[in-house]
C-alpha cells in the first residue's frame, strides 16, 4: 500500500480521532465539548474586555458632560444671583425656618404642661430624633442665611 512511514502516520491519525462520550446521533465527542466550553469561556472574557473598553469611553463622556454642565450651571447661577430672585428666596427660607421653630416650641411647651400630663403618651425615640433634626436644620438654615447676607454685603458692597 504505502511506505512504512505513511502507514505509521495513518495509524497515529486514526488514534487521534476522538472517542464519542455517549452513544447516539446527537452525542458530541468529549474533546468537542471541551472545545465548545472553552470557546464559550473565551467569548465571555472577550465580551468583558469589550465592555470595559466601552465603559472607558462612556466614563470619558460622563466626565466631559459633567464639566460642561458645571460650567453652564455656574453661568446660570451667576445670572440668577440677582436681588429680585435672591432676596425672596432668602425670605422664604427664613420664614420656613422660623415657622418650624415656632411649631417645635409649641409642641414642646404643650407636652410640658401639667394639665396634659394625664393624657400624655410616651414619645418614641424616633419622633424625638426627628424633632431634634428639624430643630438643628432650622437653626442651621438661619445661620447660613445670616452668613450669606453678611458675605453678600462684604463682597458686593460696591455694586
Amino acid at each position: 500500500m504505502g511506505s512504512p512511514t505513511t502507514q505509521q502516520i495513518n495509524r497515529e491519525h486514526d488514534a487521534a480521532q476522538p472517542v464519542p462520550a455517549a452513544s447516539g446521533a446527537n452525542a458530541l465527542p468529549a474533546n468537542a465539548r471541551l472545545i465548545n466550553w472553552s470557546a464559550f469561556l473565551f467569548a465571555v472574557l472577550q465580551s468583558a474586555c469589550s465592555a470595559f473598553i466601552a465603559l472607558n469611553g462612556v466614563r470619558l463622556l460622563i466626565g466631559v458632560g459633567a464639566f460642561a454642565a458645571a460650567s453652564w450651571a455656574l453661568k446660570l447661577a451667576d445670572r440668577m444671583h440677582i436681588a429680585a430672585i435672591r432676596i425672596p428666596m432668602m425670605l422664604i427660607a427664613l420664614a420656613g425656618s422660623v415657622l418650624n421653630l415656632v411649631v417645635l416650641w409649641q409642641v414642646w411647651r404643650l407636652r410640658r404642661r401639667p394639665a396634659s400630663a394625664w393624657r400624655q403618651q410616651p414619645v418614641s425615640k424616633q419622633k424625638i430624633a426627628s424633632e431634634w433634626l428639624q430643630f438643628t436644620l432650622s437653626v442651621l438654615t438661619i445661620f447660613l442665611l445670616a452668613a450669606e447676607f453678611a458675605a453678600h454685603r462684604i463682597l458686593f458692597a460696591g455694586r
